[in-house]
């Protein structure tokens, strides 16, 4: 599954590509709280171990999404979006970027964004996003951090900044 984690989304050679879109899985599509909205199902996953709270309208809005941006994981799910998450929500495999051994670490996953984006303008949805790369990335044209309240997760007000603002190249 390595192969996935190096994989890039490819840049077209007659067209601007793209700005990535790189995005959580929990806290963003799968809040953490003990009574989500109504809109969200439960999906139990890994032999009914794992629960998940997911909401087809995110599916929708990823769709609306994937208009403007190339959409990629960047979750500690890895390999594992595209074979749980992505189906629930209707979305094809997506890229993904490897988070799983930034836990803990004083920048997260950002630093893995910032490999795999390799120059290109990205936004990147997530709970997790500290105070101090939000303040520095908050006049950047080209880069676009949107936290996510853990509890409530992704809202249409996220999607609709994320499509009147998507990042350009400086």
């Amino acid at each position: 599954m390595a192969d996935h984690a190096e994989r890039r989304p490819p840049a077209s050679a007659t067209s601007t590509p793209k700005p990535l879109l790189y995005l959580d899985i929990d806290g963003v599509l799968n809040p953490v709280c003990p009574h989500p909205d109504s809109g969200y199902r439960r999906h139990l996953l890994f032999r009914s171990e794992v629960e998940v709270l997911l909401s087809p309208a995110h599916g929708v809005w990823l769709r609306e999404l994937a208009e403007v941006y190339e959409l990629a994981w960047a979750s500690t799910w890895e390999a594992w979006a595209n074979r749980c998450i992505a189906p629930l929500l209707g979305l094809p495999e997506l890229p993904w970027v490897a988070c799983g051994s930034s836990a803990g670490a004083p920048d997260g996953d950002f630093v893995p964004i910032v490999q795999h984006a390799a120059g290109r303008p990205f936004a990147w949805v997530d709970d997790l996003i500290p105070p101090r790369l939000l303040r520095r990335y908050a006049h950047r044209s080209d880069v676009l951090l949107l936290p996510v309240e853990p509890g409530q997760g992704l809202r249409r007000g996220h999607v609709d900044r994320l499509l009147s603002r998507p990042p350009t190249a400086v």
